[in-house]
């Protein structure tokens, strides 16, 4: 049973078709968590009761070189919570619903430590963030680290570098977000990007970034905060294509790559060291009927930082006629 799911930048783009792959008619949402109602005579994982989440998969082929090593998420075949076909060849509807029958593999387990609504926002921006911190070696205490941008990526990605023992700075066109960024979230540095004595004193600082803009942003002034094989890694997914100097990559050996959510097993792992560090996204938690004004509030920022829909008390069963 449903009972909450996070909106996503990711469903506000499919729903209006921005990225020009959207099959409709479209059920969004992919930060699912909630209490398993029944299972089925094969699974071993988890029993009624549980308290679980589904992110952003449900299915792969389990037989390529990246689902052999907990890599899921790089697929060739991989399918998504929405906007996917199914092994049946059914379409794969996501979390804006009130029930979801999901294979026990893409399914994870959530402490019961972790608050059930706060804790759906990890399944997508916290393993989106988590998973190139880890592989990128950006967790080691004493390293400086730039989040760009502090939406629900990047307020979730400051609190788990912090978790980590990193020096994080924030990197923002938002002047107003530094009391909340420092005070409230815990970085320890605040850069107005708009700001250029701001950046170029701060130029050469940085191990990596984290940059989760879905905006089309310039990347130059970035790749400068970077010092000598500094990483810039992407998460977010603006709509148009950046443009990328490369001068500046050859002469510091930096790199610019991209990262997208976890596999499966990271992905419980993320979840695991959240509960234990208590880390949890910062949310808003609406009704059903509120949906629309939300996607509204989300285009133009205007959220700190995730909303959630309260699934399990709002959405009445004549909602999901057909």
């Amino acid at each position: 049973k449903v009972l909450y799911c996070g909106i996503c930048h990711s469903d506000l783009h499919s729903i209006k078709n921005e990225w020009g792959n959207s099959k409709y008619p479209l059920v969004p949402g992919h930060e699912i968590v909630g209490k398993v109602t029944e299972v089925g005579s094969k699974v071993t994982r988890f029993k009624v009761g549980d308290r679980v989440g589904v992110g952003c998969m449900v299915g792969a082929c389990h037989s390529c070189h990246n689902c052999a090593n907990n890599l899921e998420n790089y697929c060739p075949k991989v399918m998504f919570t929405y906007n996917s076909t199914y092994y049946d060849g059914t379409p794969t509807y996501g979390g804006y619903s009130d029930t979801m029958v999901a294979n026990q593999h893409f399914v994870v387990l959530i402490p019961e430590n972790l608050l059930l609504a706060a804790s759906a926002p990890l399944l997508c921006a916290g393993i989106t963030v988590y998973s190139p911190l880890k592989y990128f070696e950006l967790d080691k205490p004493g390293l400086h680290v730039g989040v760009v941008g502090l939406g629900g990526l990047g307020h979730v990605a400051v609190k788990f570098a912090k978790a980590f023992g990193v020096k994080v700075t924030v990197i923002s066109t938002s002047p107003w977000k530094k009391k909340e960024a420092i005070e409230q979230l815990g970085a320890d540095s605040f850069l107005v990007s708009q700001d250029s004595d701001q950046m170029q004193a701060a130029t050469g600082t940085m191990d990596g970034i984290i940059d989760t803009v879905s905006a089309v942003h310039p990347l130059l002034p970035l790749i400068g905060l970077l010092k000598f094989q500094g990483k810039l890694v992407m998460v977010g997914v603006p709509d148009k294509p950046l443009e990328l100097p490369v001068y500046p990559l050859l002469v510091g050996r930096k790199i610019v790559t991209g990262s997208c959510i976890g596999g499966m097993k990271e992905t419980q792992e993320m979840i695991d060291f959240a509960a234990k560090n208590n880390i949890a996204a910062d949310i808003e938690v609406i009704s059903m009927d509120y949906v629309n004004t939300a996607m509204d509030r989300l285009a133009k920022a205007d959220i700190r930082y995730r909303f959630v829909i309260d699934i399990g008390n709002t959405l009445k069963p004549e909602d999901c006629a057909p």
